[in-house]
């Protein structure tokens, strides 16, 4: 769906109800599109920052919640205002190709690979290197993404590093969800997957998965908000589009997120990077 259709949409189904049952719609320079990764969402972050923003604002937040590589083809086609994403290389490309443009590092978490808790492959103590080929010399179900999504590249960069052929295999499945659902999946079926740490931990209650590989270098999940260049598409609200930007990394919404997540799960679920030079 492209941006004049969503909006269109959204006009027109406002129209269509009464108006006792909607309020009245937007007018379209207040709507800012919003596409961003499906861990912002499952991680319950979104629901905390974007009522905040819109009631400092004014504007009202469409959230569009895909995989990073599909949020970030949005920007591409210019059919978002702004993106909050994971995919440093994939956001960097769209920048040089001058459809995003004021790419600001905003916080970061970690990735982790999760598993049953009896971990069958024995990766636990090990490198993620190590633990990829234990998972696959063992051919314990690994759960992928498959997704194109910012922790869907990540994995494959993992894959890479370990060596490890691993397309094709019957023990290396695609699920095609985001993180929450990719994490149900993988409990359901006691498989292994990658995940961030963000989700996990929101869900973790429900999931029987264990945090069986943490802390590598290679495991850093940076996330950043980048505008949608609205030289190239003038349907984009760019102003809405930066006064979220800034929201995001004001101090207060800064604060804000380095303390979300620690009263419900005893620890945050993202650390704020505004500022910091990369």
């Amino acid at each position: 769906m492209n941006r004049s259709t969503f909006l269109r949409w959204g006009l027109a189904l406002a129209t269509v109800l009464s108006p006792g049952l909607l309020p009245a719609a937007p007018p379209a320079e207040k709507i800012v599109i919003l596409a961003t990764t499906t861990s912002t969402q499952d991680s319950g972050l979104l629901d905390e920052l974007v009522p905040l923003f819109e009631k400092q604002s004014g504007y009202q937040v469409k959230t569009i919640a895909v995989g990073s590589g599909q949020a970030i083809a949005m920007g591409k086609r210019g059919e978002a205002d702004v993106l909050l994403v994971h995919s440093p290389d994939a956001e960097k490309a769209l920048v040089a190709d001058g459809a995003g443009i004021n790419r600001r590092i905003v916080m970061h978490n970690d990735y982790i690979l999760v598993g049953p808790v009896a971990d069958p492959a024995g990766i636990a103590k090990h490198t993620a290197a190590e633990s990829f080929q234990r998972i696959a010399s063992g051919k314990s179900l690994f759960l992928s993404r498959g997704d194109n999504s910012g922790t869907h590249a990540q994995e494959l960069k993992l894959w890479k590093a370990a060596g490890i052929p691993f397309e094709g295999q019957a023990w290396y499945q695609q699920t095609g969800q985001g993180m929450g659902q990719t994490l149900a999946i993988a409990a359901e079926k006691k498989a292994y997957t990658l995940s961030d740490r963000g989700t996990y931990l929101a869900l973790r209650k429900k999931l029987g998965l264990a945090i069986l590989h943490e802390g590598d270098p290679t495991l850093r999940n940076v996330y950043h908000v980048i505008e949608v260049n609205a030289a190239r598409f003038p349907k984009v609200n760019s102003a809405g589009a930066r006064a979220f930007a800034d929201f995001l990394v004001s101090k207060a919404v800064q604060a804000r997120i380095k303390e979300f997540g620690i009263a419900t799960f005893g620890s945050p679920l993202f650390f704020p990077d505004a500022g910091f030079q990369e």
